[in-house]
């Protein structure tokens, strides 16, 4: 099938999936792709929940993260890996499940919240805001799709914070219209972890895009121990997420590998941001 403008519509309207070759496109990717291609007025009135217009002009800004920056921030798809990366060092994290559903899937979150708590981390729970809310999570992280869904007033009247995912210096405007606790930007690198939808970030742009945000700012995608430093470097990073970067080669958690990725990322930003504050001083 030959993809254009129309048929994107036609299939998201119809809330239809399509076969191309050997893959399957769902309706997240139609979406996706229908919105990359669409002026922002367009792209906000594709979902008739959108929540921006709820938001602007408000001041129904989120809470923040304290003053601790977010520092090496795993994505992880089981409750259990979250003890150890606790363990090691790791003060924020998020759940990302996929592959669960209903009483499964709120137990995991449960348990999931239950072990931060006891560690005092700060845990976001991916897409699920409902569980999230419910079960009085730290706070929630929603994609660009999901933030057009999701109700964005209960997940602020329950005080918890909000992480947005921008990849385009346009998503970033759409989610600042929300005024999160903070804005994901990647992938920075080409990664192996998700599949790639869009173009790498790069220095460049995380450095220029960074100009126009007051909020945290979260690095993702193809990060690791070798090239974090250039990343950190860029001064812009508050925190930065990772997948694969935390685990061994039997995708469990690696004491070693985490305990040396926060030992860095303290140093580097520490001596990032003494280096900001001798600029202005001296400035």
């Amino acid at each position: 099938m030959k993809l254009n403008i129309l048929t994107l519509k036609v299939l998201h309207k119809a809330k239809q999936s399509v076969k191309i070759g050997r893959k399957t496109m769902g309706l997240k990717q139609i979406a996706r792709l229908l919105r990359n291609h669409l002026p922002i007025p367009e792209r906000l009135g594709m979902k008739k929940h959108s929540r921006i217009e709820d938001f602007r002009g408000k001041n129904m800004k989120f809470l923040n993260c304290g003053i601790r920056p977010l520092g090496i921030y795993p994505v992880v798809d089981r409750a259990y890996k979250l003890t150890a990366l606790y363990e090691a060092g790791i003060t924020t994290t998020q759940l990302r499940v996929k592959d669960m559903q209903g009483s499964d899937l709120e137990a995991e979150i449960v348990e999931a919240i239950r072990i931060s708590s006891e560690y005092n981390a700060r845990l976001f729970i991916n897409d699920f805001w409902e569980l999230a809310i419910k079960h009085k999570a730290y706070g929630v992280h929603l994609g660009q799709e999901d933030i057009q869904d999701a109700d964005i007033k209960a997940i602020h009247w329950a005080d918890l914070r909000l992480g947005i995912s921008t990849h385009t210096n346009e998503e970033i405007n759409i989610a600042l219209e929300f005024e999160p606790s903070y804005v994901a930007i990647g992938p920075i690198y080409k990664t192996d972890s998700k599949e790639m939808v869009y173009n790498p970030v790069g220095l460049k742009d995380l450095n220029a895009w960074s100009k126009c945000v007051d909020y945290p700012i979260v690095a993702i995608g193809g990060i690791n121990l070798g090239n974090m430093e250039e990343v950190l470097n860029v001064g812009a990073a508050n925190g930065i997420a990772m997948i694969a970067g935390v685990l061994d080669e039997s995708k469990e958690v690696s004491r070693f590998k985490t305990v040396m990725l926060v030992d860095k990322f303290n140093r580097i930003f520490n001596e990032v941001c003494h280096d900001e504050i001798e600029y202005a001083e001296t400035a």
